[in-house]
């Protein structure tokens, strides 16, 4: 696949709740993901199990009320990145919580190589 069409791809299955599924279609088996800031886990994982994992764990934690995903912002021949606003309940207090991270994406032989998180850490 293409940045673009991976792009597409990526922004659709956000938008269409196939984000799990899309980690094993579109991402390397190598690929790594990095978060601005380290919630107790670390801030970067390795590979497609981990990402599962750390979606798993993201999951446990809150409930989606409402999200809106940007459409694909394309830089240079291998990157593109994706804003993401959504409004999330804490599953333990029922809490809502506003929420806008930056994602940008690495694209390496045809399938996302590096993610990176951009998101207020204070």
């Amino acid at each position: 696949m293409t940045r673009d069409e991976i792009a597409r791809e990526l922004v659709a299955g956000c938008r269409e709740g196939r984000e799990k599924a899309n980690i094993d279609r579109l991402y390397a088996e190598d690929a790594v993901s990095v978060e601005a800031a380290d919630m107790g886990q670390g801030r970067e994982v390795t590979g497609r199990e981990a990402i599962h994992g750390k979606h798993d764990w993201f999951d446990s934690l809150y409930e989606t009320v409402s999200a809106e995903v940007s459409d694909p912002m394309p830089h240079g021949d291998d990157r593109f990145a994706v804003i993401f606003d959504m409004k999330m309940k804490k599953r333990e207090t029922g809490e809502i919580e506003d929420m806008r991270d930056i994602g940008v994406y690495h694209v390496r032989d045809g399938r996302i190589a590096r993610e990176e998180f951009f998101y207020p850490t204070a």
